[in-house]
């Protein structure tokens, strides 16, 4: 969005002093640290009040913590439109997975986080799934609610060249029909459902490999890997660990196809990347773009259990060659139309021009753009107001 001439500022309950803050590429106040979970900020809701009028638009990403709160005590009157994105932190998932934490929920929603959305110019959700399953989470809820989807950046050229990379990193997946997962080591994956059903796979195809890729914050992956012997296909499984820059990308390029048998996920940026790759995809319907992926036949969507996900890689394996590499054009059209970069920022900028545009009409005289400041790192994100030749800024 710099890019494009929109001036944008992060204000951020962290420490001024930690090093996310300090290397970050964009001007952020950092106004913490803030008091313990919840991260209270005093000074945070004063500078909001003040420095709002320098700006077309305020946006909130996330929930559950003092920003979105801190953000509808200071612009609930203002002028100046704020907009939330919940970031998935809606998803009935984690209601029905944490009760206990739901209720402690409970006990601000109705005072706190239901009048942050209520009085938001709008909620903004990456994808109609997220939308939907918004609406189930507590029944005291209003929003107007708005669909942007996410992008993210397109991969780097020379698939080849990468492809190389990755397989002179792990020689024994040369030759290899690989079925990748690459994202997070955790039970809401779905890990363990994709071991169960690659199983089954490798039964058909004796070429087959599976690539289970990710940090493993939990603890998960020894019991995973004794499934998998349990299973007799402990050979025929890989853990390289995070991957990241042209290994990652090798990945991608390398592999037959990407699975993510998620319980929940708001919307799977590794989805988005691996439809970038012309990679299709083999998702649960509890990830976020599933809808997207069907209606495109950029991949195979089931539901989140053993033999939902059996079915995905059944369905896949009885492609002909000729279907695959449709497929895998699609998976690539999919992602320049709905998931790159550009057509996310052309969304979110379409949402925010009519009021942004608004709020600069209403203000008396010209203000100045604001001076930089040094980095931060974000929670609610600002945007400077324009001169008076370029586009109104976005956060």
């Amino acid at each position: 969005m710099a890019s494009l001439g929109h001036e944008i500022e992060v204000v951020s309950l962290d420490a001024a002093d930690a090093p996310y803050v300090r290397d970050f590429p964009l001007p952020v106040h950092a106004l913490g640290p803030g008091r313990n979970y919840y991260g209270f900020t005093p000074a945070y809701a004063p500078w909001l009040s003040r420095e709002a009028p320098r700006f077309d638009a305020v946006i909130v990403h996330g929930l559950w913590q003092y920003h979105g709160f801190g953000a509808w005590r200071a612009l609930r009157a203002a002028k100046v439109p704020y907009y939330v994105y919940t970031h998935g932190m809606l998803d009935p998932y984690f209601k029905r997975t944490y009760p206990l934490k739901h209720l402690k929920k409970w006990a601000y929603w109705p005072w706190a986080e239901y009048r942050v959305l209520r009085d938001a110019a709008a909620v903004i959700f990456t994808t109609e799934e997220e939308r939907l399953l918004a609406r189930q989470s507590f029944w005291l809820y209003r929003a107007n609610e708005r669909v942007v989807p996410f992008g993210t950046n397109a991969p780097p050229p020379h698939a080849q060249a990468l492809r190389e990379v990755f397989l002179s990193a792990y020689p024994q997946l040369r030759g290899k029909r690989i079925v990748l997962f690459l994202g997070r080591i955790h039970e809401k994956k779905g890990c363990d459902l994709l071991i169960h059903a690659f199983a089954d796979h490798a039964q058909r195809d004796p070429d087959a490999h599976l690539v289970i890729a990710g940090p493993d914050a939990t603890g998960w992956q020894r019991p995973l890997q004794a499934l998998a012997r349990s299973c007799g296909i402990e050979e025929r499984i890989a853990w390289p660990g995070m991957l990241q820059g042209d290994l990652k990308w090798g990945a991608f390029y390398a592999s037959d196809v990407f699975a993510l048998p998620s319980h929940q996920e708001n919307f799977g940026v590794a989805v988005a990347e691996a439809l970038a790759c012309g990679l299709p995809v083999l998702l649960s319907d509890k990830v976020g773009v599933w809808r997207e992926v069907e209606n495109d036949q950029a991949g195979f969507v089931s539901s989140d259990t053993i033999n939902g996900t059996q079915r995905n890689l059944l369905n896949w394996h009885s492609l002909d060659a000729a279907a695959k590499a449709n497929m895998r054009e699609q998976a690539r059209k999919t992602f320049d139309a709905r998931f790159g970069i550009a057509s996310m920022v052309d969304s979110l900028t379409a949402l925010l021009q009519p009021q942004a545009s608004a709020a600069t009409a209403a203000r008396p005289g010209d203000q100045q753009t604001p001076q930089n400041t040094p980095g931060g790192a974000a929670m609610v994100s600002k945007v400077a107001k324009a001169p008076a030749q370029r586009e109104p800024s976005v956060s």
